[in-house]
């Protein structure tokens, strides 16, 4: 099998693993827990903490989470006043800001992707609440002017909430943020792990009431061995963030001349992170080609949306029809992707497309 889907998780790196394990097996005390291994427990998720903060701007406090999609809620529902966000966010942004029953304002962007900064200027006024942008798409890869919205929410009175799931470890998270969402799989960690960052003099209303074991107000029983696959995964990103970064773009590169003519990249191409290439070919249909190529591992979409049957949001925000966004499939790899069964993908996927059409 070859893996080209790490905008919807990646491969769990093998340091994430051998941090895991001891806490599944031999350590098991309940972190919150004010006996010696409790304290060993605890000892462990404030290591872990430091590490997943040390790529995060400074100061401020990590709250881990189960996940992005519980600190996006969290740190959504947890402030108050008009909402301004873009047609191109997660769904666990959308959706959320579509039930706090607060105003709204979602900005359209350009075919690249990405935002007009004057009409974001327009909408984000005084009395706006909350400004929400990605730093990184998770299905076209654009990399929004996140340092520019963050001025504007600011100048406004706004916080700011960046959702850095895509980006984090990857791409620079800009200094002044309020709320920065993350999640430990899409950087090789363990699923069933996020965190959100809550800068200093920021306060939010809890989302889940309880115990209150996180300072900054989140109930609920950590898993030592989560947060340490978590920190375990964000040291190894910080240590190799020049070689994965190098690594994807010359994948980028190499799937770019590899491709024929007529394939289109959907969505900047200047302004986006290379371990993400959404392409698309005038009447190929996705679907068959992922039956035909089982063993390759790619995408039509967000994996969040699968099997909807609607075409993608973010595509349909960009300015492609149905039929263009149906044509449309997504390859993600990084770390551990190798040139030749990139190269090899790619071979089968040119394959099958041709035999499409020569059928058709």
């Amino acid at each position: 099998m070859t893996y080209l889907d790490y905008q919807a998780t990646t491969p769990l790196a093998p340091e994430a693993l051998e941090a895991i394990l001891p806490w599944l097996r031999d350590q098991y005390a309940n972190p919150h827990s004010a006996h010696r291994e409790g304290r060993r427990a605890r000892a462990a998720v404030e290591v872990a903490r430091d590490q997943v903060a040390a790529l995060l701007p400074p100061g401020g406090r990590l709250a881990f989470t189960s996940g992005a999609t519980e600190a996006l809620n969290w740190a959504i529902k947890g402030t108050t006043g008009p909402i301004v966000t873009l047609a191109t966010e997660h769904a666990a942004v959308l959706d959320t800001v579509a039930a706090t029953g607060r105003s709204v304002t979602i900005l359209p962007v350009g075919a690249d992707g990405l935002v007009d900064l004057a009409r974001a200027a327009a909408a984000i006024r005084p009395g706006t609440g909350l400004v929400a942008a990605m730093l990184v798409n998770n299905e076209i890869g654009a990399i929004q002017p996140v340092a520019e919205l963050v001025k504007l929410a600011h100048d406004a009175g706004a916080l700011f909430l960046c959702d850095a799931v895509q980006g984090y470890g990857r791409v620079p998270i800009p200094d002044g943020c309020d709320l920065v969402a993350i999640s430990a799989h899409k950087v090789h960690g363990p699923k069933g792990v996020g965190a959100l960052w809550i800068g200093n003099g920021v306060t939010l209303a809890p989302l889940l009431h309880g115990g209150g074991q996180e300072e900054p107000g989140r109930s609920g029983t950590l898993s030592p061995a989560l947060c340490a696959g978590f920190g375990a995964a964000a040291r190894l990103a910080a240590g190799r963030h020049d070689i994965d970064t190098l690594h994807a773009q010359g994948l980028f590169d190499l799937a770019s001349s590899r491709l024929g003519a007529d394939w289109t990249v959907n969505g900047s191409v200047e302004h986006r992170y290379p371990g993400n290439l959404n392409i698309r070919r005038p009447g190929l249909d996705v679907a068959r080609l992922m039956s035909d190529l089982r063993d390759l591992s790619f995408s039509a979409g967000s994996a969040c949306a699968s099997g909807s049957g609607r075409p993608s949001h973010v595509l349909r925000a960009i300015g492609l029809s149905d039929a263009e966004a149906r044509s449309s499939l997504r390859l993600g790899f990084g770390r551990y992707t190798t040139q030749d069964e990139l190269t090899a993908a790619i071979g089968r996927i040119e394959t099958a497309t041709w035999s499409q059409q020569v059928v058709a």
